[in-house]
């Protein structure tokens, strides 16, 4: 259970989606106002999830069509992203808009992101610690997951929010920018062409 729980914490801490996506709103719009987004992505991470353990998800990459309409969302979404961070200018995290994303921005992120699913797949069919008691172990982990995924997405909010208020050089905040965006595209790059 000590490798799964690290498992956890290494695969959450690398920047993904929702964890670059909670700086950015945590550095455009402060710390509280990244709670609902937060939320969201926490419920959809749930979703995603339940998705992987049933079985569901890999009926539903079973039929050509549907993956690939799934690939192209999350694609454009991921692409959208780096695109408006990138487009910040030198103000870090999002370009100008009236209110930050949202909870069901969070959720919907999450059941379209990669990452999830690659996470929920590795994280719930591998670390077997209880082979006796499968149903046990599934709600032990799903335990352990959520009590490091809820601090870890809190810790790039605040990090977010935390460069925010710093007095940093348009120059330096380009880069920021850049270095998120950047992280995003590769996320990008990783959905299309897995495995080579």
């Amino acid at each position: 259970m000590i490798e799964f729980a690290l498992a956890v914490f290494f695969l959450l801490m690398t920047p993904g989606p929702g964890v670059l996506s909670t700086a950015g709103i945590g550095a455009a719009y402060g710390y509280r106002a990244g709670f609902a987004y937060v939320g969201g992505l926490m419920l959809g991470g749930a979703f995603t999830m339940v998705l992987v353990i049933s079985g569901l998800a890999a009926v539903v990459l079973t039929v050509p069509w549907l993956r690939v309409v799934l690939l192209f969302a999350s694609v454009g979404y991921l692409t959208y992203l780096a695109w408006r961070i990138t487009t910040a200018g030198a103000h870090i995290g999002f370009t100008a808009a009236t209110k930050p994303l949202g909870f069901r921005n969070g959720f919907l992120l999450q059941l379209i992101n990669p990452k999830a699913y690659v996470v929920a797949t590795t994280l719930f069919l591998g670390f077997g610690f209880l082979p006796q008691a499968p149903f046990w172990e599934v709600v032990i982990k799903l335990i352990v997951f959520n009590m490091i995924w809820l601090p870890v997405h809190l810790i790039w909010l605040g990090a977010g929010a935390k460069l925010g208020s710093l007095d940093l050089s348009p120059k330096a905040q380009r880069f920021i920018n850049i270095a998120m965006a950047a992280s995003l595209v590769v996320v990008v790059l990783v959905a299309l062409f897995p495995g080579h």
